[in-house]
């Protein structure tokens, strides 16, 4: 027999086919099988708020990772229909050739109001920053341009406060109350939730060199320069602070600080509630917030900064430790606020009918990875918001 098969089927021809078995299975077989599993799982309602008012273009970047979410949990709106990024929120709507069309809160009438805050379980303020004229623009000009749409305003409170009131659970991130709200608008907001801005927020640049990096905005080099003196002369890696009063300050990674990205750091009891990792890097926009003591502190972030840089920190008035996400009780709800830009993920929004895919991710994307942004999506945001909708589904359904 052995014989045989040599003759008919030399080893080689062998190994091969073993080899293209192998990969039939991993590219047709686990697929389907993981499809097959997806689609035999229950589907449960859950009633999701979403206000993205930063929406310049169809990707639906700042919100899409949300409703990706939801429908690979099989969280459905409640028609049983799966959620819909291009329609499934409230904010700024862009269309073709620089069209666009506003539909937030401020459209709804009393009567709405009160059935939208009734209807619905979890809202999720996702970001307010807004849209500019170089968003919609195919090649934007240099100098920043005039805000289209954007911040804050009383209308969104009033949802903000009737779901606190109703005691609704409750996801507020950056951008939200940092520029362009308005002052009174952010102190309302910070009278609501007990949650402070600093006035301060920071991102981490790989390379603060602008002859390597030219993504540095011309004009946080311009307003450094003109706020210092002398040169923008920074080498590497580092930290860029901006003040709501436009001062411009530089931490610089080994001089400052000794972490070579920001860390999210979670303790031991929160990452088995969250299902999150003890570290994860996140070199992404951060707002500095000070919260109260209602609060509990789930992750926050530390730069490791030594004796020169945590000096600078003080005189600057920025804490040694920030926090990155906090949680309070409300009633029956809860009130979360994550202090980053945690929902803007680039993810593919067709690819959620898989069971069991954020692990197969993992696998190949690590919590220290930077330097794919799916990353942070798969080893941090997944998990946590995948933890909070569960426990929100949980609760109402008691």
């Amino acid at each position: 027999m052995g014989k045989l098969l040599d003759k008919y089927f030399p080893v080689e021809f062998r190994i091969i086919m073993g080899w293209v078995l192998v990969l039939i299975g991993i590219v047709v077989i686990i697929p389907l099988t993981s499809f097959g599993i997806w689609k035999g799982l229950p589907s449960a309602p859950l009633g999701v708020v979403v206000l993205d008012k930063t929406v310049p273009n169809m990707d639906f970047q700042e919100h899409q990772s949300l409703h990706w979410l939801l429908n690979n949990l099989k969280y459905t709106k409640s028609d049983g229909s799966p959620y819909d990024p291009s329609e499934d929120y409230f904010g700024f709507f862009p269309g073709k050739n620089e069209s666009y069309q506003i539909k937030d809160f401020s459209n709804l009438k009393a009567s709405e109001e009160e059935r939208l805050v009734r209807d619905n379980q979890l809202f999720y303020f996702a970001d307010t920053y807004g849209v500019y004229e170089n968003d919609l623009k195919e090649i934007p000009m240099e100098a920043p341009s005039k805000k289209i749409y954007g911040g804050m305003d009383h209308s969104d409170l009033g949802i903000l406060k009737a779901a606190l009131d109703n005691e609704k659970d409750v996801v507020i991130e950056f951008n939200n109350i940092a520029s362009p709200t308005p002052k009174a608008v952010r102190r309302e907001f910070e009278n609501l939730t007990d949650i402070k801005w600093t006035g301060w927020i920071t991102r981490y640049f790989d390379e603060l060199d602008t002859v390597v990096n030219q993504e540095i905005p011309a004009w946080l080099i311009h307003g450094y320069i003109r706020q210092h003196g002398g040169d923008w002369y920074f080498r590497g890696s580092g930290m860029v602070f901006l003040h709501e009063d436009g001062q411009i300050e530089v931490l610089v990674f080994g001089d400052d600080f000794q972490n070579d990205v920001p860390k999210i750091l979670t303790m031991p009891a929160y990452q088995q509630q969250f299902k999150i990792p003890e570290i994860v890097n996140y070199p992404y926009w951060i707002d500095l917030m000070l919260v109260s003591r209602d609060y509990e502190v789930v992750s926050y972030y530390d730069l490791k900064p030594t004796d020169q840089g945590l000096e600078k920190m003080r005189n600057w008035g920025i804490p040694r430790y920030f926090p990155a996400v906090v949680v309070k009780s409300n009633g029956k709800g809860k009130v979360y606020y994550f202090a980053g830009d945690f929902a803007d993920n680039p993810i593919q929004t067709h690819a959620y009918h898989y069971y069991g895919i954020a692990k197969l991710w993992r696998m190949f994307l690590t919590a220290e990875d930077i330097s794919q942004r799916n990353s942070f999506f798969w080893n941090f945001y997944h998990p946590l918001m995948s933890s909070i909708l569960e426990d929100c589904h949980e609760r109402n359904q008691q």
